[in-house]
């Protein structure tokens, strides 16, 4: 009796061990392909860390920015921009002409071959005059910019090194991640050179705003300013992720482009120096329940195609307004976003079969996929863009007949503003749905492709000064992003 007392009170300390993280997980505590574990929890990164920090450099630029010859121009109001004070200051500083200054901005970026080929954000080196590169080790080179794709904000740059001794990483696959997986970003924040972060991975396939081609892995690994272009590894050292995008004000959500993406995205920068993406010639919308419901669908899924470029794939190949499309090329189509990716990827000239639910009835068609071109992305009828959530709050979306009609605007020219998120800062600013964007920055936009490029260009922290045009009235305002 006493011994069988003895052999349970043992069991209950054993298990009281466990749950304090005493014991190990069955196996043993060290496992080949990461870092020392106990009951599942990493013992330390301490070796990780040490395998993946040489790789991954700190990038600094220097540019070239317009300064406004108003020094006003961002102090006043609203109000006082369209009353009498405004219209003095107008006129008085009418002749005082805008000024260039020289700005510098920090970001990361990691060698993914020994020739010194580098993966960074767009937005780290865009519009840079001058990009040098420092290595863990104290070296640092000048670079030069291989290919930029603002669309999915990467760049690959180069620096030419004597030594072959450079180190690198390589990109793993996004795709095996989940969510609860462990992660470390490593990055220069706020200039503090070689900073490693863990954490794990929140959500997958994140749509942020930021372009038409969001599919972000988001994180709570720590990400700040600077961290901008640096790896998010997970434990076998490999990159999954290029940390790109934060929330102001947030505490532990930050966003990483996927590997997955990034491979494909960086083989064309390096071989052509851009991106060469598929074009069908629809515009499309996510299926809502309601939606689905009024379509005779038993659940929401796939493309809604809301309108077709005349002559484009599409309207050869028979798609009509109004079509569902639920798989594309064999790949099933989960909403909008997934489609648009599909076919950004798909080489120009395959053809693909195309399911689609016609008026209940689900039936093939083959389209020739042509290549997306600025011309035909500023054409799109109907197609949106929002600024990115964690800068200003607001959505805008290309001038169309319906939208004209709907909102009782003359305007043909300019982006129109759709919604404004209570409280942005667009909403603080004074920016109203409806409200028709005519310049960004003093610089005219006719249409929504060269609204994405001017917001596109800005230089971080650089405040945004609007043109806008309400009930026949146009002022500016401006905003001051994070």
């Amino acid at each position: 009796m006493f011994q069988s007392k003895l052999a349970n009170f043992g069991r209950i300390i054993i298990m009281a061990m466990a749950l304090l993280g005493i014991v190990a997980s069955q196996g043993g505590c060290a496992s080949k392909s990461g870092p020392e574990v106990v009951v599942g929890f990493p013992k330390s990164f301490a070796d990780l860390a040490e395998k993946i920090k040489p790789a991954v450099v700190n990038i600094s630029t220097t540019s070239t920015v317009d300064v406004p010859g108003d020094p006003f121009q961002h102090f006043m109001g609203q109000n006082d921009q369209q009353g009498p004070l405004g219209d003095f200051f107008k006129n008085f500083f009418n002749e005082v002409p805008d000024r260039k200054m020289k700005q510098q901005s920090l970001g990361s970026g990691f060698i993914i071959n020994k020739d010194g080929y580098i993966i960074t954000n767009n937005h780290v080196v865009d519009h840079a005059d001058e990009i040098k590169v420092k290595l863990s080790d104290g070296r640092e080179y000048k670079a030069k910019v291989i290919g930029r794709d603002k669309k999915t904000d990467l760049a690959l740059i180069k620096i030419s090194s004597i030594f072959k001794d450079l180190p690198v990483l390589e990109l793993g696959d996004s795709d095996k991640m989940r969510v609860g997986d462990w992660v470390l970003a490593v990055g220069n924040p706020f200039g503090l050179e070689q900073t490693v972060t863990q954490g794990i991975i929140s959500a997958t396939g994140r749509v942020i705003g930021s372009g038409p081609y969001d599919n972000f892995l988001q994180t709570d690994a720590p990400i700040n300013p600077g961290n901008s272009g640096g790896p998010l590894v997970n434990l076998k050292g490999e990159v999954i992720g290029i940390n790109s995008a934060i929330i102001p004000n947030g505490q532990g959500i930050g966003f990483a482009i996927p590997s997955s993406m990034a491979k494909s995205i960086v083989a064309q920068l390096k071989e052509h120096g851009k991106v060469v993406r598929g074009w069908i010639g629809v515009t499309i919308q996510t299926v809502t329940p309601d939606l689905a419901k009024s379509f005779g669908m038993t659940e929401p899924r796939g493309a809604l195609v809301s309108d077709v470029a005349p002559g484009g794939p599409a309207d050869k190949g028979g798609v009509k307004q109004g079509d569902i499309i639920v798989s594309f090329d064999g790949n099933n189509i989960k909403d909008s976003s997934s489609l648009s990716r599909i076919v950004a990827v798909t080489p120009v000239g395959k053809d693909v079969d195309v399911n689609i639910i016609r008026n209940g009835k689900e039936m093939t068609v083959k389209i020739k996929i042509e290549e997306m071109t600025e011309s035909r992305l500023a054409s799109q009828q109907g197609e949106e863009s929002q600024v990115p959530v964690q800068s200003f709050g607001m959505k805008v979306a290309a001038i169309t007949s319906q939208l004209q009609q709907q909102l009782g605007i003359k305007d043909k020219s300019g982006v129109l503003v759709i919604s404004v998120d209570q409280g942005s800062i667009a909403d603080a600013a004074g920016v109203q749905k409806g409200d028709v964007i005519k310049e960004v920055n003093r610089k005219p936009v006719k249409n929504l492709a060269e609204y994405n490029s001017a917001v596109a260009g800005m230089a971080k922290g650089q405040p945004l000064l609007l043109l806008l045009k309400r009930n026949g009235q146009t002022f500016f305002v401006t905003m001051e992003g994070s």
